[in-house]
């Protein structure tokens, strides 16, 4: 008897679905501010943060892709006056709802463990006997930065691996809970204790590990619309690859979630998890708008270059690390894309020493002609990436159009 076909999305929906799960295929709208912010966070599940002002930070570019209002002060009134967000780990630092805090204890929990044990081989600075000096500093003289702990301590400017004891202590004591940032100065982050910044209700509410697993795992399947197990573990980095492995033998067997394949850009099958109900979703999912966006190199969409890579074709790699005479495009480089597809890449800068966005290049993907409409739609696009950047204009580089290949 054969077996019966899973479902199988074409590439076309299955990009459709992945972008309507990370809110890029409905017009951005929305004051970006109070409650609207808050279901930005509950729509993707957190925010990355990273410290590279090119344009504008990662985060704050991401929320900023879906609602052109948003303001970054509307982000500081959630992390640091209403605590409707906090910041730590997933896969990297972000910005996380804070009704999720109760099952990062889990993360907490491991760290706490696994820490102890690198951090003794790498550093090497005999940092646990600071734990008690730096909490008591905090408890009795309020928040602290990695730059007002250790005073008498020797310091280097070398990397995370050369931190003086009290600056790795203050780091340990974050990533296991105990401190947490309060606020960020600059883009130096400040510790308090976590018992002056969590509200109680998220505090102290305890689950089994088993709990969070489930809730993990459940979770990230409904912001990702489809994954592996493997992808559901990475979402969130909270549990294991094998606990969602056994999660998804488990939520199978009992009808939770079905088998299904996606078609991927050059016409492969790959096959994923869904919940049944997400089958009916295909439907009627929105038209995306055909607008033309920028985004962040670490928006939530393209976070797993991948899954990027197998769904719209788009190979990206960050060059931050890359020597200049090996880069293939630039030093940061930011996707365009419009409607559902990613068109291109671009290298902007703000420069508001002169108040300007400086385009230096574009780069179209292959086979994307660069007609005057979609131009036109490109350069209305980097108008209002200028005024979130803080600039009134915007200048082009001579020859800032490219030719797909950069080698030509």
């Amino acid at each position: 008897m054969n077996a019966t076909p899973l479902p199988r999305l074409s590439n076309s929906k299955a990009r459709r679905l992945f972008l309507n799960k990370h809110g890029l295929c409905t017009p951005p709208k929305g004051n970006g501010k109070g409650d609207d912010l808050c279901a930005v966070f509950d729509q993707l599940g957190f925010v990355q943060v990273d410290s590279i002002n090119t344009v504008a930070r990662a985060h704050h570019m991401i929320l900023a892709a879906r609602r052109p209002a948003y303001k970054e002060k509307n982000l500081k009134l959630h992390l640091e006056r209403d605590r409707l967000v906090f910041e730590h780990w997933t896969h990297d630092a972000s910005i996380i709802p804070t009704k999720f805090f109760s099952h990062w204890q889990l993360r907490f929990e491991r760290d706490r463990e696994r820490l102890i044990k690198r951090w003794r081989n790498w550093h090497q600075n005999e940092f646990e006997q600071k734990l008690d000096d730096v909490l008591k500093r905090i408890s009795d003289h309020g928040p602290v930065t990695s730059a007002s702990v250790g005073e008498d301590e020797n310091r280097s400017s070398g990397g995370w691996w050369e931190w003086h004891p009290s600056k790795t202590a203050l780091e340990f004591l974050w990533r296991t809970g105990e401190l947490s940032v309060c606020r960020r100065t600059g883009f130096q982050k400040v510790y308090d204790l976590t018992e002056r910044v969590i509200p109680d209700g998220h505090r102290n509410t305890i689950h089994e590990s088993e709990d969070t697993i489930d809730w993990a795992a459940r979770s990230a399947l409904s912001r990702l619309g489809f994954a592996t197990s493997g992808e559901i573990a990475a979402f969130w980095d909270l549990i294991s690859p094998q606990e969602a492995k056994t999660w998804c033998q488990n939520a199978l067997a009992d009808g939770t979630i079905v088998e299904a394949e996606i078609e991927c850009q050059h016409g492969d099958f790959r096959r994923v998890f869904l919940f049944p109900e997400t089958l009916a979703e295909l439907d009627d999912l929105p038209e995306p708008p055909s607008r033309v966006r920028i985004l962040s190199p670490f928006d939530p969409a393209l976070r797993d270059r991948k899954r990027a890579e197998r769904l719209f074709g788009f190979a990206y790699r960050i060059e931050i690390f890359v020597p200049e005479p090996k880069r293939r495009y630039g030093y940061y480089v930011f996707p365009v894309m419009e409607g559902d597809r990613l068109i291109g890449r671009i290298d902007i800068k703000a420069q508001r020493d002169k108040d300007r966005l400086q385009v230096r290049a574009y780069w179209p993907e292959e086979g994307v002609r660069a007609s005057k409409g979609r131009l036109a739609k490109l350069e209305a696009e980097l108008q209002r990436m200028a005024r979130f950047s803080g600039c009134s204009d915007v200048g082009f580089d001579p020859g800032w159009q490219r030719n797909s290949d950069p080698a030509l």
